[in-house]
């Protein structure tokens, strides 16, 4: 196995982050500094900023269907998180991305540190759908102001595509290929909307489904 490929199943990087790490001479091979290209042995020590690393363990990618009021850190401050309600053997994985307390739906987890980057960086594009209910209809000139031209907030832009569910309730999909800190909340709070309720449904080719709130599938790596 390369050895950057190595260091990205063994660890929360990502195999570009991974060759960043070596060429910055942070990762060593039986205590000789690593070169991009090289290929590890199984009896190896291959460390990162002189940590130990374990050698890989086969690829692990689950979809959680996450319950409002869970969050998605592993210090819960308090509040139940996510890795509470898995067993033991899957507590080690890693987060996709996040959802906030007050939203509930697909979160993905795995420990595959190169799979995670491709559904989060936003080079590749990946979309994910939510199903959103506000406090009020939403006027037809607000809908096309998110969806054409955006709506700036204190970190940037905001711009996703906005659809009706409902035509008698003020549901409606949001599709969008970022994700930043509560961006949908935020980006309808500035044009004088409340979201009630927000469910992601989609994370590029993953979906809920029938998956029970609280529960998990183990599921084939997809692209």
């Amino acid at each position: 196995m390369r050895i950057n490929k190595y260091v990205a199943l063994a660890s929360s990087l990502s195999r570009r982050a991974a060759d960043a790490a070596i060429e910055a001479g942070r990762v060593t091979i039986d205590a000789v500094p690593a070169v991009k290209g090289t290929e590890v042995k199984l009896t190896s020590q291959v460390k990162l900023d002189g940590k130990l690393l374990s050698p890989p363990q086969a690829s692990t990618t689950i979809l959680f269907h996450k319950p409002i009021g869970v969050v998605c850190s592993r210090n819960g401050q308090g509040s139940r998180t996510v890795f509470d309600c898995l067993p033991q053997a899957l507590k080690s994985l890693q987060t996709v991305g996040r959802l906030d307390k007050d939203s509930s739906g697909l979160l993905l987890l795995t420990n595959d540190g190169l799979f995670a980057n491709q559904l989060t960086h936003p080079s590749f594009s990946k979309a994910k759908r939510y199903e959103v209910t506000l406090d009020k209809q939403l006027q037809p000139f607000h809908q096309q102001m998110i969806t054409d031209y955006g709506v700036q907030l204190n970190d940037g832009g905001s711009m996703f595509s906005v659809s009706r569910l409902d035509t008698h309730h003020a549901s409606y999909e949001v599709v969008m290929y970022e994700g930043r800190n509560r961006q949908i909340r935020r980006t309808f709070a500035a044009l004088g909307y409340a979201v009630v309720k927000l469910h992601r449904t989609n994370f590029g080719p993953y979906s809920v489904g029938a998956i029970p709130v609280g529960s998990f599938e183990v599921v084939s790596r997809q692209k």
